[in-house]
């Protein structure tokens, strides 16, 4: 809900918001309950001249000064109604997932032609739009996704209490990860790590916060199902969990297996939260880690060597609060919401 967050910043900062999105979503539920105008539209289609007529009714009566899309297909609403009423209002467009499909046919070369900039908020994000869009390279800016490191601050949330209310003992280290169950999130890897360091640790405690996504029940139920084979007894499965500073914070190394990542977002939350991490070397995560300096990186997929990065946490204390203190100034540094924010508002007056 990124796109929320974005909304509800630039209106604090007293820019006028309009939020087009599917009937029925949350996006457009919660941008209305935030005072913006909220217009539903049904999700786009590749030919809706019926999308098309409605996106030129919204143009013409609210005549925006930047119009922003957070998914592609919208272009083929937007550039259409456009064109059709002769608007040279600049069109950004955010890429948050990457694509295999190569979009360079005639029909593409169209619509891209008029995204007066293209939003990447990874490396392999902006290599992905090159490879698969006809997009130039000044068309494209990086913009990271942003954490709010006022909310993600350990100085505000009582870790003991937290603690206490999970069950968690005081002289258990706890290692956790927050995920939706969803295959490539890497919590096979996790529990066999976990296996692997119960014999050679006492006082451990794994813990895993979030729940299948839509339609994946069965897969999280492989998961404890994988638990259980393995004989962990003090794996503490949360469910979900809104309050995920609060989960962080009862934390003592946080671990972010995921396969493939864009950016992961969960990843930077619990930097900011000073925690001692361990992440996998994919994709979006070499944009966030510094490997050696805010966390440690292992080779994705890798059980042995997850286990023997989170190892070196729990051998070196003092190493897991000196990697805490890095992150959280990294975090403030590059990827808290002013700068973002700044940053984004910032590209939107060079176009005006």
């Amino acid at each position: 809900m990124f796109t929320l967050t974005t909304a509800k910043e630039l209106q604090a900062r007293g820019h006028v918001i309009c939020i087009a999105a599917p009937d029925g979503s949350r996006l457009l539920e919660e941008s209305g309950k935030a005072g913006m105008t909220a217009v539903s539209f049904p999700k786009a289609k590749y030919v809706d001249p019926v999308g098309v007529s409605r996106f030129m009714k919204l143009l013409r009566k609210e005549q925006f000064d930047i119009i922003h899309s957070s998914y592609s297909k919208d272009l083929w609403l937007l550039v259409p109604a456009l064109k059709l009423l002769r608007l040279d209002t600049p069109l950004f467009l955010t890429k948050q997932v990457g694509s295999y499909i190569v979009k360079k046919d005639f029909l593409h070369r169209v619509l891209y032609r008029r995204v007066t900039k293209a939003l990447a908020i990874s490396t392999i994000i902006k290599n992905n739009l090159l490879d698969t869009c006809p997009l130039e390279p000044d068309q494209i800016e990086m913009l990271y996704n942003a954490v709010d490191t006022k909310r993600f601050d350990p100085e505000k949330i009582d870790r003991a209490t937290v603690r206490s209310e999970l069950g968690l003992r005081e002289d258990e280290l706890v290692i956790g990860m927050t995920a939706r169950f969803s295959p490539g999130k890497g919590h096979e890897e996790f529990l066999e790590a976990a296996a692997m360091l119960n014999g050679k640790y006492e006082n451990l405690r794994f813990m895993i916060v979030g729940e299948p996504s839509r339609g994946e029940d069965a897969y999280g139920a492989s998961v404890k199902r994988l638990a259980e084979g393995l004989q962990l007894k003090n794996v503490l499965f949360t469910g979900y969990r809104s309050d995920i500073p609060e989960m962080m914070a009862a934390m003592d190394v946080f671990v972010f297996p995921s396969h493939s990542e864009a950016f992961g977002i969960a990843l930077v939350e619990a930097l900011s939260m000073r925690k001692a991490t361990v992440a996998a070397n994919a994709d979006g995560v070499l944009d966030i880690m510094v490997d050696g300096q805010t966390g440690l990186l292992f080779q994705v997929k890798s059980v042995k060597d997850l286990a023997q990065k989170i190892s070196q946490m729990i051998d070196n204390p003092g190493t897991r609060v000196d990697y805490g203190i890095a992150a959280r100034e990294r975090v403030k540094e590059v990827f808290d919401l002013p700068i973002i924010m700044e940053r984004l508002i910032m590209l939107y007056q060079s176009v005006l």
